[in-house]
């Protein structure tokens, strides 16, 4: 069964979105690529002091402001697929990815009291990466759960017949069909 709700859809999307890029933030921490967790980053905007963010309940709190922000970029992918369609998923994935990280990073980085965000080159590399992979795993998922008629671009006017047969026109099609009795044509 496909989603037809744009938010519905939007929410489950970002929150699958989220889990590959914090699943990548757990990687890259331990790696040594990256200094700070998105969480900790997170919490670091509410508490301003490090040892508080890295604390159990500023992690937590960090997760719950992560994932919020996951669930808002993933409804406006979705939003985005519905506007331009599902073609060249790919780019778009990677630029959605690219977009809500760049602006989510410089968000929380701009707050006056937010002294938890890493400065240094490598974790903010491994952020970039991790909301590219944010971007795909959104738009794979909205593209795979999404009813086929979110996608449905309307034609810029009324003047202009579609190229592509739509689901709609297909659907308008159909029941014509079935609309004429047996024996006519």
């Amino acid at each position: 069964m496909k989603i037809k709700d744009r938010f519905v859809l939007g929410l489950i999307s970002g929150m699958a979105g989220n889990a590959v890029k914090m699943l990548i933030d757990e990687i890259s921490l331990r790696k040594k690529i990256s200094k700070r967790s998105f969480r900790s980053t997170a919490a670091g905007i509410m508490v301003g002091k490090k040892k508080h963010a890295d604390s159990a309940t500023g992690q937590v709190l960090g997760g719950i402001f992560d994932f919020g922000f996951a669930a808002l970029g993933g409804v406006a992918t979705v939003y985005f697929l519905s506007k331009t369609g599902r073609d060249h998923l790919i780019f778009k994935g990677v630029a959605s990815g690219l977009f809500i990280g760049s602006f989510i990073t410089s968000i929380l980085s701009g707050f006056p009291g937010s002294k938890v965000a890493p400065k240094d080159a490598s974790s903010n590399l491994s952020y970039m990466l991790s909301h590219i992979a944010y971007g795909l795993t959104t738009a794979s998922v909205a593209s795979a759960l999404g009813h086929p008629s979110l996608f449905d671009t309307p034609p810029l006017n009324d003047y202009l017949t579609p190229t592509e047969k739509t689901t709609e026109i297909a659907g308008q099609q159909e029941k014509q069909q079935q609309a004429q009795p047996v024996g006519y044509h």
